[in-house]
């Protein structure tokens, strides 16, 4: 069966790493969660840096691990990014990518010259890595994995290590990679805003084990998750822009359920993006509403209610249409509104970001 099977037990003294999971072929899998849960180790393992002595790794019908097998990190056709680039210093950007040459075997998934356009690093083959910046080494870096031609990539936080401004320079990049690539990619982070921005799929990691994975909306929707995201609470929602409105430099974007108004990204009508919603931003309310500066109210239905990481505070999930919206509110204003699974309400959304 096509896809990403990885199931490991690694006993070490003070954590266990005890996982069991089925992973997509395509798209970019987030590992998430706190320091400590495993996301690294988790990945180590599936690179064969960690050796798992109960283990099976099998990525689209190809054993790497099981009893009887172990393909070493060597032979294994993945590229793995690190924290830091890691480049050669003796070498230019150009002889770092040529470096990783050496290591790829039968036919080229992404060229040389494919993973440098797509990276956007033409003009700067012929520097030394002292005369980069963290940004453009950790493009290289990943240009460096993409001319293994792999096939599955692996990204340990890779923008951990950069400012906020070399993180914006580089999520462009990663949004080309998960477009234009058929490569699964790993993509470990405990950043809600990558994974919001660049994950089709997730899997929440708590002390070693999976406690939740699936496909990226409806996982983040969930209010039954150990770790919680707090202020990030919220949803992520796939949305076409449908209208354009020029005077006022909004666009509207539809989604499955319903529609929403946004500052105008200048995307072209027709084109996916993705939106994100924050619980704190929505409100709900008995009644459509008038006379309020929020563009955004729409009809849905009460789905669950859960208490929040506060005593004061409740989650409410609500479903718009097919398309799920998570609401932050006082348990005492959810008391007085009667709040129940099944209630139709309006919610009002003040804020949306528009995040691809």
């Amino acid at each position: 069966m096509a896809g990403i099977q990885a199931r490991f037990h690694l006993d070490w003294p003070g954590f266990v790493l005890d996982v069991d999971l089925d992973l997509p072929a395509r798209g970019v899998t987030a590992l998430f969660g706190h320091s400590g849960s495993g996301k690294t180790t988790l990945l180590r393992c599936i690179a064969g840096l960690e050796r798992a002595r109960q283990g099976r790794l099998v990525v689209n019908d190809e054993v790497w691990q099981d009893t009887h097998h172990w393909l070493p990190t060597h032979q294994r056709p993945l590229g793995y990014v690190f924290q830091e680039a890691s480049l050669f210093a003796h070498l230019s950007v150009l002889g770092n990518l040529r470096y990783g040459l050496r290591r790829t075997r039968g036919p080229q998934r992404v060229s040389l010259e494919q993973a440098i356009a797509l990276l956007g690093i033409g003009h700067l083959l012929a520097r030394m890595p002292d005369r980069l910046s963290g940004g453009e080494r950790q493009r290289v870096s990943m240009a460096r994995a993409l001319s293994l031609s792999p096939r599955l990539l692996l990204m340990d936080e890779p923008l951990a290590a950069l400012d906020l401004a070399r993180k914006q320079e580089i999520l462009p990049y990663l949004e080309r990679l998960h477009a234009e690539l058929d490569i699964p990619v790993l993509y470990v982070s405990h950043s809600p805003d990558e994974v919001a921005r660049l994950a089709d799929h997730i899997v929440v990691l708590k002390d070693g084990r999976a406690v939740a994975a699936g496909p990226l909306a409806q996982t983040l929707a969930r209010l039954d998750l150990p770790i919680h995201l707090g202020e990030d609470a919220g949803v992520v929602l796939d949305a076409t822009v449908a209208e354009r409105d020029a005077h006022w430099h909004l666009a509207r974007v539809s989604f499955p359920g319903g529609h929403l108004w946004v500052r105008d990204g200048g995307h072209a009508l027709g084109q996916s993006v993705r939106v994100r919603i924050l619980a704190r931003d929505v409100s709900i309310a008995l009644h459509p509403v008038t006379g309020t500066s929020i563009q955004n109210c729409l009809s849905a239905t009460v789905d669950q209610l859960a208490h929040d990481h506060h005593p004061a505070l409740s989650l409410v999930r609500l479903t718009v249409g097919a398309s799920p919206v998570l609401a932050r509110l006082t348990r005492r204003a959810a008391a007085e509104l009667a709040l129940a699974s099944g209630q139709r309400v309006w919610v009002q959304i003040k804020a949306v970001a528009l995040i691809g």
